[in-house]
């Protein structure tokens, strides 16, 4: 209803639109004004099938820690290092292992050439650090427990054009 100028042609442009589609339920909203969007949500709601929760309440995420904690150690090399960070880096949690509430975390950072190593690292380790106490605190918050996280940064070489070691990373 927002898009027409003339009210008045609202009614004879649903009913034309009406004899060229076939719709369940015509409902006019102004979602510039607010109006009508409850009943269009009630519509939409009819038509939607009854099934089963895909995930249980207190899921949120078929994915495991073990991905969770590679993805925010991604995460985190990306925001902290924004258009320095080299093309091809990938995360390899290489141990996770769970010892009462603390959780151990053994990552390498893999980029593809030996000069991209310095760029992670930083001027005494300082920028691997920082994005590593990041990433901890991100992973504490997510698994609601201790994280002892330890990165180190490894070259491997065209990791990114073979498909072996894309699918072993979990690309």
């Amino acid at each position: 209803a927002d898009m027409l100028a003339d009210k008045a042609q609202l009614l004879p442009f649903i009913e034309q639109m009406a004899k060229e589609f076939t719709f369940a339920e015509v409902v006019p909203v102004s979602a510039k004004q607010g109006l009508a969007l409850d009943e269009l949500l009630r519509a939409i709601r009819g038509y939607l099938p009854e099934q089963p929760a895909v995930y249980g309440e207190d899921e949120f995420t078929d994915r495991n820690e073990r991905f969770l904690a590679a993805e925010i150690l991604r995460e985190n090399i990306f925001r902290l290092l924004g258009e320095e960070v080299p093309y091809a880096v990938t995360v390899e949690i290489e141990k996770f292992e769970q010892e009462g509430s603390l959780r151990r975390i053994f990552a390498a950072i893999i980029v593809d050439k030996e000069n991209q190593k310095p760029i992670l690292i930083g001027k005494n380790g300082e920028k691997l650090k920082r994005i590593s106490t990041e990433a901890r605190q991100d992973m504490e918050k997510l698994f609601n427990s201790k994280v002892w996280l330890e990165t180190w940064v490894k070259v491997k070489s065209g990791w990114a054009d073979d498909e072996r070691a894309l699918k072993s990373l979990g690309y």
